[in-house]
């Protein structure tokens, strides 16, 4: 609950937190939630109302940006707090701008709503959870669809029940200009990025002597950099989906919430609605919208562009939006973006994984859509034709995999067509990215566009404590921002855009030295091979930018794989991704584990395994060589998690100085909002 709400006989406080990362539903009549989900819960339900309302406290609006507005009376049955079980049938709503309050119906010109009336169950701790005693609340409600606010300022919003009993609500219409000053965005998001993984990138990938680097990357030559902070609305810790919320939209949501403030309702596709930038710029500027990311592309971060579901695992759902926009209530027109790239075949080809068994590839393709399934197609189709671009089953290749370890891409059943094949020519961020571009700025010259372009697998191989592909993904990320300012350049559009390069959370991931990993290898016992990390002096310089040998001090000659790399024309990765000197780096939460501190060459990293679903251990397979570290998180948990730490933002490009100094995650919503006038008034 934001601190700032006013509470009055009562006013009900916040239900739960979040359904889990990989959408654990809430069951309703059951007593059902996500059970580990529940803790950190310090406010417990009260007779009274929540839903957007409560939710919105203190929000901020853009002035013409469509909203829903959901209103909850609660009435515990049982519980610490029960009062009979009989929600107010009666609740009024009012609005107030510098005069008198208003009835919410007659203020925004619609038709009064009609009472909802439903229950849900929750529970109230973890003591409630092991003893299986839920508790159940009744629900009346009411929802305002598709309203808006237009003059800039202080707005007071009312619910009045019980009899008396008042809840107010204080928005925010930021004043923000109507003259645009940007013709096109390009947002890329390194998911998960923080500036310690940056720092580590730059550390393996560009050369140091003497202590100063002999070249620099990409975003060290951005002219503005700034901080934002991450923090969802009911947790401070955030997850992807409502930190995107917050960077399309303005507003703070719930983990796992997508383009809403979640409510209790039994439907996750009934949550009230926020309008995203990508909405509201087809809708008011009738530009184009690309969207790449290197994940599934119905996950998260790509998700939240169009997607409004309180649940981010409604795949399908998810897709459908991407094309159709929103259809089971009235809401902003959407025609679909003129560039979708990226992951997640198994939601396209028609059967059992995609949405009511179609096949989305003929229904893109209805819809005038050039359809491309590999990169060599990538490359080859039209740049005037809006299209979808699906190239594997599930998350895209990594970059360590499709350049290094080109034998992990072999033998994975993940072709884009659902046939079992193996996607080996899939393009990589920069290919897709540098695509997007030309199309987008074929098709728009003259209205603008905006993009945006994901690193998704940062995050995930962070997730998956997989350091060496993580970082990677960092470099292939960093080389895809400065391969697409040379083209917006060759086209004669930089000066015209905006580039913007930031995260949506950190992970507590850092670098504390090096490890002699052959060292390592000689020794007997865990307690031993400890010996063979080197911090402070002992830590030595990088030796990934230096080509592998058969001999010498930073050989590794235990390896079967050596592999030197070499690139051209300023692009910087390591030259050597298997030293005999790596890394001694980690994060600040995971499960057990065993490190050898050495690169995965056989494919992503699965440091845990299981025999029954809430309880991961060390994966005997995985880095065979280490010692044995134990695990800061629950058992139930088989990868790190995400941490509070501010992610940085770099800005280049018209408006670059709305984005420097430390603000929140929201501004970035604001930032663009602004540089593309979108602020409308009546």
């Amino acid at each position: 609950m934001d601190p700032s709400q006013q509470q009055q006989g009562g006013a009900a406080k916040e239900d739960y937190l979040d359904k889990g990362v990989d959408a654990a539903e809430k069951k309703f009549g059951q007593g059902k939630v996500n059970p580990e989900k529940s803790r950190g819960m310090n406010e417990k339900v009260t007779d009274g109302a929540r839903g957007m309302f409560e939710k919105a406290t203190g929000a901020d609006f853009l002035a013409g940006q469509f909203f829903d507005i959901r209103l909850e009376v609660h009435a515990p049955v049982n519980g610490s707090e029960a009062n009979g079980g009989k929600p107010d049938p009666n609740f009024t709503f009012t609005i107030a701008k510098d005069g008198s309050p208003q009835n919410a119906s007659v203020y925004f010109g619609v038709q009064e709503p009609q009472l909802e009336r439903w229950n849900f169950t929750w529970f109230e701790d973890l003591f409630a959870r092991d003893n299986k005693k839920p508790s159940l609340v009744n629900v009346t409600a009411k929802a305002y669809r598709k309203v808006a606010l237009y003059e800039p300022g202080e707005y007071t919003a009312t619910l009045t029940y019980y009899n008396g009993s008042k809840s107010t609500a204080s928005w925010l219409v930021r004043d923000l200009a109507t003259v645009r000053k940007t013709k096109n965005i390009v947002l890329f998001i390194g998911d998960g990025m923080t500036t310690n993984m940056i720092t580590a990138a730059r550390l393996i990938a560009h050369k140091s002597i003497n202590g100063r680097y002999q070249s620099r990357m990409q975003m060290d030559q951005f002219p503005v950099l700034g901080h934002q902070m991450t923090h969802s609305l009911d947790s401070f810790i955030t997850d992807s989906a409502n930190s995107a919320t917050a960077l399309y939209s303005g507003h703070k949501s719930t983990v796992n919430a997508l383009g809403v403030y979640a409510d209790s309702s039994r439907s996750a596709t009934d949550d009230p609605k926020i309008e995203s930038i990508a909405e509201m710029f087809q809708r008011l500027i009738g530009g184009g919208v690309g969207i790449v990311s290197t994940a599934f592309i119905a996950d998260a971060t790509p998700a939240a562009l169009t997607a409004h579901t309180r649940d981010r695992s409604q795949y399908g759902q998810v897709v459908d939006s991407f094309l159709n926009g929103i259809t089971n209530y009235t809401w902003t027109n959407w025609t679909g973006p003129d560039v979708l790239f990226g992951g997640g075949a198994e939601q396209f080809f028609p059967g059992k994984t995609s949405f009511r068994g179609q096949d989305y590839y003929a229904a893109f393709a209805a819809k005038d859509y050039n359809v491309v399934l590999n990169n060599t197609s990538l490359q080859k189709t039209a740049n005037d034709a809006k299209t979808l671009g699906i190239f594997s089953v599930s998350n895209m290749a990594k970059w360590l995999d499709r350049n290094v370890y080109t034998q992990n891409l072999v033998g994975r059943k993940d072709s884009p067509d659902g046939k079992n094949g193996s996607a080996t020519d899939q393009p990589g961020l920069k290919e897709m990215t540098i695509k997007a571009i030309d199309i987008l700025q074929t098709r728009n010259a003259e209205k603008g566009w905006f993009l945006m372009s994901e690193a998704a697998s940062i995050d995930k191989q962070m997730h998956t404590l997989d350091y060496d592909r993580a970082l990677g993904e960092l470099l292939e990320l960093d080389d895809t921002v400065k391969a697409s300012i040379a083209r917006l350049d060759t086209l004669g559009a930089l000066n015209d855009t905006l580039v913007l390069v930031t995260s949506d959370h950190g992970h507590g991931f850092d670098v504390m030295g090096s490890v002699d990993t052959k060292y390592l290898e000689a020794q007997t016992t865990d307690r031993s091979k400890r010996g063979a990390i080197g911090t402070y002096r002992n830590a030595g310089l990088s030796q990934y930018t230096n080509a592998n040998s058969e001999d010498g001090p930073s050989s590794n000659s235990s390896s079967h794989n050596n592999t030197s790399v070499r690139y051209t024309n300023g692009t910087f990765f390591p030259a050597n991704w298997d030293p005999r000197y790596t890394l001694f780096s980690a994060l600040g939460a995971d499960p057990d584990r065993r490190e050898n501190y050495q690169v995965h060459k056989s494919g992503p990293r699965v440091p845990v395994t299981n025999s029954t679903p809430d309880d991961y251990y060390v994966n005997y397979k995985d880095a065979v060589s280490g010692f044995i570290i134990n695990g800061t998180l629950p058992v139930s948990d088989d990868q790190g998690v995400h941490s509070l730490t501010d992610v940085p933002v770099f800005a280049q490009g018209p408006c670059q100085e709305m984005f420097g100094g430390v603000y929140n995650n929201i501004d970035i919503f604001f930032g663009m909002a602004n540089c593309f006038g979108l602020a409308r008034e009546m």
